[in-house]
């Protein structure tokens, strides 16, 4: 696959609003305005509802009680301890099988969230949509994909907290206006929902999801601006935050990004002309897409008959992309604001071997994340590569645990120890973050007891000190240990004979001249778009289940920031 790099410096800065065709059209005679013809009153959604068109993609979630293990403990897996990436998007525009490849994209996007998936396409201006909780395999099958015909869709993969009315907040969402209806898959989370919320509702506006993509929505509908894209503009023009977002209309495809560029999103083609956009390239490997370039940040680009046009609409002074798609999120196969990622956690690896050698037999992995970095290292310091962690790729969020408790056991679920590798071994073994401590603890002892003389971690990202804002899955600050110890605290609490981790001042000198185009946000404190108010803990979901006024949910929300508590600040006082 032919691939073409941009780097974070070579990102349009303009502010003023300029449009570029990317692709000749065909010969047309129509005026630029005459290119987005209205958009005629058709039929809304094949689950028009009639109260509120937003309210078609709510379904009704029945609790089912389960009696048999009445008696019997339930395990919540904790999935790690590590950042959550929230969700993944893909739009396609121009291919007779688009919901199948968008099926297909999922599946490769499944890391990306794996609690929820949807596809809306559209079909003689009709919108059709399926949605479901769980993984992509199982939210669709042969019947499903066949209720979704037409040449352009979208769809998007999720991860949220558990909560009995998930379903409701399953994406894409689809909402009928004046003009016609419009879906849209959003990845990333905005830091002023709460205030544009309120705004709306005190207008008349109702909510039917716990997600902020629907204040998105309602931008949109009571939009002016015509044409059709430039409502999405407008309604961009109020957001603050990350997102980065697909949207779908009865004869166009739009793909946006945040004028920061937080969340990764990719512009592709297939051999027959079909564009295709999604959160990382290795969604376009496999449906065998050629990847193009990046949607900018700040770009708005609208896909329709007459080819994909270019918009530069919002003022961006320097991109922000999140660092931490390099450090843990994304596939090492895809590239990622123009790097390898693979590359990058092998460098990653390389440093820690250079900056905190240290005597060892053998060098494993925290799998899947921790591979690339553990090969950098070993490479690094000579010394093997091998298998002392082996990974169970099947194992759901919920087990039934036994009545005689197992010590360890969500860890032990997930990784098994190869003791023909770690007995009387001298063992690093390298892992991508550490977010509370937990998990990092029970591994230590896990090799320990597996017959490990020496353990010795090496972290491939610099400390986690602060929560993200921008559609990242992490606890409060004063749950993530290395905002509350030292270095020598957490490598006691863990129970390693040494620690290390990746040097802030080395991971920007290896980004070189990108640096400043990155988001670490996470390792500092300091946020490119401050919070603002009461910010979600979580990226995509509010609350999954709670109902109620906004003020009613407290677990959903971060301390309120601002003069009286600023993140920062909160950081400072807490370290």
């Amino acid at each position: 696959m032919a691939t073409t790099a941009f780097s974070a410096s070579a990102y349009p800065t303009s502010s003023a609003r300029t449009a570029t065709r990317l692709s000749p059209p065909p010969p047309s005679s129509k005026p630029f305005s005459s290119i987005f013809p209205k958009t005629l009153h058709k039929p809304l959604h094949t689950t028009h509802s009639k109260n509120n068109p937003i309210s078609d993609i709510i379904s009704t979630y029945r609790n089912s009680t389960n009696t048999e293990y009445t008696d019997t403990a339930i395990f919540c897996d904790d999935d790690d301890d590590k950042p959550r990436e929230e969700c993944g998007v893909v739009g396609i525009y121009g291919d007779p099988e688009a919901a199948r490849l968008c099926y297909l994209s999922l599946h490769a996007l499944q890391h990306r969230g794996q609690e929820g998936a949807g596809i809306v396409s559209v079909h003689d201006n009709i919108l059709h949509s399926v949605t479901g909780v769980g993984l992509v395999s199982e939210v669709f099958s042969e019947s499903k994909l066949a209720k979704l015909p037409g040449d352009i869709a979208i769809g998007h993969v999720r991860y949220s907290t558990a909560g009995s009315s998930m379903l409701k907040n399953v994406q894409p969402f689809v909402a009928g206006y004046r003009f016609g209806s419009v879906g849209v898959a959003h990845n990333g989370n905005l830091v002023n929902y709460q205030s544009l919320r309120a705004e709306l509702e005190e207008n008349g506006s109702i909510f039917n999801t716990s997600s902020d993509t629907e204040v998105v929505l309602h931008l949109i509908a009571i939009s002016k601006a015509r044409p059709f894209f430039m409502r999405i503009v407008e309604a961009c023009e109020k957001l603050e935050g990350a997102y980065s977002m697909v949207f779908l209309t009865e004869d166009k495809l739009v793909a946006v990004r945040d004028p920061f560029g937080f969340r990764p999103l990719v512009m592709g083609r297939k051999s027959n002309g079909a564009v295709v956009f999604a959160s990382e390239t290795c969604a376009l490997d496999l449906i065998e897409a050629t990847y193009e370039r990046e949607v900018y940040p700040g770009e708005v680009l609208v896909v329709d008959k007459e080819g994909v046009q270019s918009l530069c609409l919002m003022p961006h002074p320097e991109p922000k992309s999140c660092v931490f798609e390099h450090i843990y999120f994304s596939l090492p196969n895809s590239v990622v604001f123009g790097r390898s990622v693979y590359k990058s956690r092998h460098a990653f690896g390389e440093i820690l071997a250079t900056e905190a050698p240290v005597d060892c037999d053998v060098v494993i992995a925290v799998p899947d994340s921790g591979v690339v970095a553990a090969l950098g290292y070993a490479a690094k310091a000579g010394v093997p590569f091998q298998q002392g962690l082996i990974r169970s790729h099947y194992v759901g969020r919920t087990f039934i645990e036994p009545s005689q408790k197992i010590r360890d056991f969500g860890v032990k679920l997930k990784l098994s120890p190869v003791r023909a590798v770690l007995e009387g071994k001298r063992v690093v073994v390298v892992d991508d973050s550490i977010v509370r401590g937990t998990t990092s603890s029970k591994i230590v002892r896990l090799l320990k007891e597996s017959g490990a003389k020496e353990v010795h971690m090496r972290i491939a990202s610099p400390p986690i000190i602060a929560s993200c804002y921008y559609g990242v899955d992490t606890p409060s600050p004063g749950e993530l240990i290395s905002n509350r110890m030292s270095v020598d605290e957490i490598r006691e609490f863990i129970g390693s004979d040494s620690l290390a981790f990746l040097p802030m001042d080395k991971l920007t000198e290896y980004l070189g001249g990108d640096a400043k185009g990155f988001c670490y946000a996470c390792f500092s404190g300091n946020y490119p778009v401050e919070p603002k108010g009461k910010v979600k803990r979580i990226g995509d979901s509010l609350d999954d289940g709670l109902t109620g006024s906004m003020e009613s949910i407290d677990g959903g929300w971060l301390p309120e920031t601002g003069n009286e508590m600023g993140v920062e600040k909160e950081i400072k006082l807490s370290a």
